[in-house]
């Protein structure tokens, strides 16, 4: 009787185990069949539209379209990486590629050196921001494209490239022949000393090897600046490699943390990562600034060191990319970058946003309702939020720019004017010492009047399309006269506009100009003067009990506060 039961049990769990089984495959067999069904879909469309379209089709380009819109229904990081482009895949994840080391754009019909960088076959050809492409290894590139030109400076290293330029301030045309080289950008833009005490290091991108170069930057500072406190700059800090970003962490925090974890749909890519190396240094006071352009790697350096309450977060809140991308190598030479898993730092905190809705025109983290907020905790237990991004300790202004000020870079009034001082000037200043006096704005404003310069501020916008609305609901006429008299108050006076932000113009032609002799090292040391972000981290440094007591308000005593409070009274 026992061997019977024990029989049909062992019958029925068979049973139950094929039918899930089969159920499986099932489900299995009929989403190949969906997915077999539909790319021969596509194939049978493709071909029609191949063989009867009116006009001839470019089916490289047609198939990257289709591609292109499918990944970006699924989310914005999803990309497909055309054979045309690995040289640019390439620099984006090392800082590598073989070319002349410039910065290039277009102007009406023409292609010119936007920016050279110091130190690599460019600069050390004497090309200047500016300067015009006319010819590139004797072949015309005046109906070529920006992309064009880029492919065709870029290619194998110590290869002979021959140039013929124009410079606009002398009208005259130069040929140049350049030796092409392994170009690799260095992610720490600038590091040195704010003051006696205070050390800076700005890194611009998570290439690799940039957590050695800030390594070595942070030892140097450290032990022969004398640096006693760091400031870490990450703002518009794209992101890049999630290994490099682990080992900065690691530099600062004890051996064994966790610093970050991705969870995905596909096992595999569940991993936690954790500091294997020993740090250098766990005691220094950080500051890391950040703001709505730092993201995703960036991201977890600053988010895991606020969950390890390692270092006060200051600026803005991030981005908002949390998102895994992995490489898949396709055929001809392609890869598609697909998001496999999301990143978790240490709290437990997500640092994707919650959904692609609630986003700024930037595409970072716009509001989130309160409702879709969920608390967690640091390792001291202070409160942290998810939702998007990070949020740091000490949350400073949102800096805008002037409408004045953004149409004159957007009209590259700006970048010609210093292009014209720079031909006039053989010498400026250091970066800390060159200001725009009187005599250099008074020739900026002279310059700005050649070329019949106007704009409309957002406020004008807003009341044209209220005064178009007005007009439809026929309601205008009813309020003409209060319109116009807005209208004449909101017109804008290039003239009294010019004096009103005359500091903010002064800052980003002072930028502009200084690029120009001192290139981006010297326009960072430039920037510092105006930058109240970095003035508020130097102060939360400087007062010690401040920065501990962001770090960890509990072990804050009451006397402690009071002793503060009277210091910084008799100040």
């Amino acid at each position: 009787m026992k061997t019977n039961r024990i029989l049909k049990a062992f019958l029925a769990l068979s049973i139950t185990v094929i039918m899930g089984l089969s159920f499986w495959s099932f489900k299995i067999d009929q989403k190949n069949f969906e997915i077999s069904k539909n790319l021969d879909i596509f194939y049978t469309l493709f071909r029609e539209l191949n063989l009867f379209y009116v006009e001839d089709v470019k089916p490289e380009k047609l198939i990257k379209t289709g591609i292109d819109d499918m990944l970006e229904s699924l989310d914005p990081y999803t990309t497909y990486i055309p054979e045309s482009e690995m040289d640019d895949f390439k620099f984006m994840t090392t800082g590598e590629y073989g070319g002349i080391g410039a910065l290039i754009s277009k102007r009406g019909d023409k292609i010119m050196v936007a920016e050279p960088y110091e130190g690599f076959p460019a600069q050390k050809a004497g090309l200047k921001a500016g300067d015009i492409f006319l010819e590139l290894d004797g072949k015309s590139v005046s109906k070529s494209t920006v992309e064009e030109v880029s492919a065709g400076l870029k290619g194998p290293a110590k290869k002979l490239l021959k140039l013929k330029m124009l410079r606009p301030d002398t009208k005259k045309t130069f040929d140049v022949d350049l030796i092409r080289e392994e170009i690799k950008i260095d992610p720490v833009t600038y590091y040195g000393m704010l003051d006696s005490k205070t050390g800076y290091m700005r890194l611009s991108s998570f290439t690799d090897g940039c957590a050695d170069r800030i390594k070595d930057a942070f030892v140097e500072l450290r032990d022969k600046k004398g640096a006693t406190s760091m400031i870490i700059d990450l703002r518009s800090n794209p992101g890049g490699l999630l290994g490099e970003a682990v080992k900065m962490v690691n530099l600062f925090v004890k051996h064994g943390e966790e610093v970050v974890s991705t969870k995905g749909k596909v096992a595999q890519w569940d991993k936690t990562y954790r500091a294997t190396e020993q740090p250098i240094d766990t005691i220094m006071p950080l500051v890391i600034l950040v703001n709505r352009g730092s993201a995703s790697a960036s991201e977890i350096v600053a988010g895991a060191l606020q969950d390890l309450d390692r270092a006060v977060i200051m600026g803005k809140r991030t981005f908002g990319k949390g998102l895994v991308q992995t490489t898949r190598d396709l055929s001809y030479n392609t890869k598609l970058k697909v998001t496999t898993a999301k990143y978790y730092i240490p709290s437990g905190r997500c640092i994707q946003a919650l959904d692609y809705a609630h986003r700024n025109k930037d595409g970072s983290v716009g509001n989130i309702p309160d409702s879709l907020i969920h608390q967690f905790a640091t390792k001291n237990g202070r409160k942290v939020f998810d939702g998007g991004g990070i949020i740091p300790d000490v949350m400073l202004d949102q800096d805008t720019l002037c409408d004045l000020a953004y149409k004159l870079m957007q009209e590259n009034i700006i970048f010609d004017y210093a292009t014209r001082f720079a031909a006039t000037h053989a010498t400026i200043p250091s970066p800390d010492q060159f200001e725009i006096d009187d005599q250099i704005f008074e020739d900026f404003h002279q310059f700005l009047g050649t070329k019949k310069f106007s704009y409309e501020s957002r406020s004008e916008l807003v009341l044209k399309g209220l005064i178009e609305t007005a007009k439809r609901e026929r309601s205008y006429d009813d309020t003409k006269a209060e319109f116009e008299a807005l209208e004449k108050k909101l017109t804008i006076n290039v003239e009294a506009d010019l004096q009103k932000f005359r500091k903010e113009v002064c800052s980003i032609l002072s930028d502009e100009i200084v690029t120009r002799y001192y290139y981006q090292k010297g326009a960072v040391i430039a920037s510092f003067r105006e930058d109240t972000d970095l003035d508020r981290a130097k102060l939360v440094l400087a007062k010690d009990l401040e920065y501990h007591e962001l770090l960890n308000p509990a072990s804050i005593s009451k006397k402690d506060k009071k002793i503060a409070a009277n210091t910084a009274a008799t100040r």
